[in-house]
């Protein structure tokens, strides 16, 4: 197990470092921000209006034809406002210094424009099945956008989505929030696997529907708690907002200026740290989020592909919300790190409540995105095996969730890591050859949202 660990960890050294996935991410979405104009800013108050306009706790229940567009932005942002919001950012500052947190805000501004594109591409090549059931995802746009020469690109993308969302992902999430509540409240490791695995199984039994009705409430509900809970602690010490943002951009650009020298933090590592966890949370690239937006019920690809932006937009609030309350709060010592780092932070904010607080929010963190994981998996389980075999995999999926709960999953996470990894090459291969089929969807939504205006 030991090399196993070692040998996929070097392995991700080297993927997630600065000479592949990091170049490659960020790449194709300062290929895109400049292809598409800057639409992350130049319809940045279109992509407002649409949002609000179909936002609600309570839209119409959704089925197998599809999801209103809040909803499916609520799916993807269930997956992406997981545990790594709150651990990765405490991670990211430590490695790489208080500096990280201005290049993740860099990575998630290009990255804005590559969710973009995955958004219009999967609603372009979504496909309508048996009884009209919606379904869709990268693996469909690689297969039926690039032809059959890269049909077996797509079905490579298809299993190692299976593996790593649905199975490993249930694993490590799982494994999270039982350590999490168990440490908080000293509820056993095994009922809160069994629990999760309930509250999950209950949600996806039920169907697109049921996920939909659920993640609608869910996410605004647990993000909002989360923020609550962060503005209250930044009030509270918001004589240090001022030079903890000071703080932040002395860091990224001079660390040894902050004393960032004497720890080994240079410019480069604050890039490589903050870039990495940036595409780490807020998943513009990996190939996860087109699965939701592409069962949207919308008029226009482009108008789901300006909703989805607000996903990494979310992502990126709640992550600087970690980071400005471990800076204010004075917990940073460069050992801590991890959950224990933030919990740390909220404790000095909260008081004693402040490690309840974070098990609670970590715990709608991971559920949240166990269900997201889930139904972009089973997509792929729909594609390979052509609707066959949902309800043995919801089976497995469960149990995986138990399982997590009671297992060390160190070399699982390396793994989830390494796979999540390799699922982004055929994905962005895809977005980069597919460029011409999102410029001319934006084109075509600009010029139908200009006439739309003189009308």
């Amino acid at each position: 197990m030991d090399f196993l660990n070692n040998l996929f960890g070097d392995l991700n050294s080297v993927l997630w470092g600065v000479f592949v996935l990091i170049p490659l991410l960020c790449g194709t979405g300062i290929f895109y921000t400049v292809k598409l104009r800057f639409v992350q800013v130049r319809l940045f108050p279109t992509a407002l209006r649409f949002l609000f306009n179909n936002a609600t706790l309570f839209g119409k229940r959704a089925d197998q034809t599809g999801m209103s567009s809040f909803q499916a932005l609520a799916t993807a942002v269930a997956a992406q406002v997981g545990t790594g919001n709150v651990a990765g950012a405490a991670t990211a500052i430590v490695a790489g210094g208080p500096g990280a947190l201005f290049w993740l805000w860099v990575a998630a501004f290009f990255g804005m424009a590559t969710i973009f594109a995955e958004a219009v591409l999967a609603q372009v090549y979504r496909v309508t099945g048996e009884n009209d059931r919606v379904v869709g995802g990268p693996a469909f746009y690689i297969s039926l956008g690039l032809g059959p020469k890269f049909k077996p690109m797509a079905i490579f993308f298809s299993a190692v989505a299976i593996i790593t969302m649905g199975c490993m992902g249930s694993l490590v999430q799982s494994n999270t929030v039982s350590q999490a509540l168990n440490h908080a409240f000293d509820i056993p490791l095994l009922a809160s696997g069994i629990g999760v695995a309930i509250l999950s199984g209950v949600v996806m039994f039920g169907g697109m529907g049921r996920l939909a009705s659920v993640t609608e409430k869910l996410v605004p509900f647990m993000a909002g708690l989360y923020l609550v809970g962060g503005s209250y602690v930044l009030a509270c010490h918001y004589d240090q907002i001022i030079p903890a943002f000071d703080l932040i951009f002395t860091a990224a650009f001079n660390p040894e200026a902050v004393g960032g020298g004497a720890l080994g933090l240079t410019v480069a590592k604050a890039m490589q740290f903050g870039v990495a966890r940036g595409l780490f949370s807020n998943e513009a690239g990996m190939g996860t989020t087109p699965h939701a937006h592409a069962v949207a019920k919308v008029e226009h690809p482009a108008e789901q592909g300006l909703v989805a932006i607000f996903g990494v937009f979310t992502t990126v609030l709640i992550v600087t919300f970690t980071v400005l309350v471990i800076l204010v709060t004075g917990v940073m010592d460069f050992d801590t790190t991890g959950i224990a780092l933030t919990q740390k932070a909220y404790s000095v904010g909260l008081g004693s409540a402040g490690v309840g607080f974070v098990a609670i929010c970590l715990f709608f963190f991971a559920y949240s995105t166990i269900i997201g994981w889930y139904f972009f998996s089973e997509q792929n389980v729909r594609y390979l095996f052509h609707g066959r075999g949902i309800f043995v995999y919801r089976v497995i999926v469960c149990a995986f969730l138990v399982l997590g709960a009671v297992t060390h999953v160190n070399l699982v996470w390396t793994l989830s890591d390494f796979f999540n990894g390799i699922m982004v090459i055929p994905n962005v291969i895809a977005l980069v050859l597919l460029h011409k089929v999102v410029g001319n969807s934006l084109k075509d939504f600009e010029v139908k949202l200009k006439k739309a205006k003189l009308n």
